[in-house]
């Protein structure tokens, strides 16, 4: 890259509103969220979220844990100028939920200037344990306003 080509920065403004976003598609609802790392959401089971044999895809587990993961980092770093972006999502599926909804519970385990590291837990209506992500977000500048 030459000094000469321009920097791109993350833009401050969303380019997607959110009701158009992937979140919105696949029906994840976030119930609680705070600015000290936790934060909380579920998705009603539906035909559009499974996969062919009928329990939900693997995918959503991961969407479910990074949007709630960077949901989290950003009610922490927005105020103070930061941009949260996904960069890494390491997800493992325990048992398959086919009714009823996929809650997830994220909680901040590291808070750091540049990334924040998030446990996610994700259970069926019955409490139980149905897969579990590790979620490292990258806290950017988002650059002038």
């Amino acid at each position: 890259m030459s000094d000469t080509a321009p920097k791109e920065s993350v833009p401050y403004e969303l380019r997607v509103s959110p009701e158009d976003a992937f979140d919105a598609s696949i029906g994840l609802v976030v119930d609680d969220a705070d600015e000290i790392g936790r934060c909380v959401g579920h998705v009603p089971v539906r035909p559009g979220v499974c996969q062919p044999m009928g329990i939900v895809h693997g995918g959503v587990y991961a969407a479910i844990a990074e949007t709630l993961a960077s949901m989290g980092t950003a009610r922490g770093v927005l105020p103070e100028g930061g941009v949260p972006l996904g960069m890494s999502n390491n997800t493992s599926f325990l048992r398959p939920v086919s009714e009823g909804a996929v809650h997830g519970v994220g909680i901040a385990i590291h808070r750091g200037r540049m990334s924040w590291v998030w446990d996610v837990e994700m259970r069926d209506d019955e409490g139980r344990l149905c897969a579990t992500s590790r979620v490292t977000i990258a806290v950017r500048d988002h650059g002038p306003r």
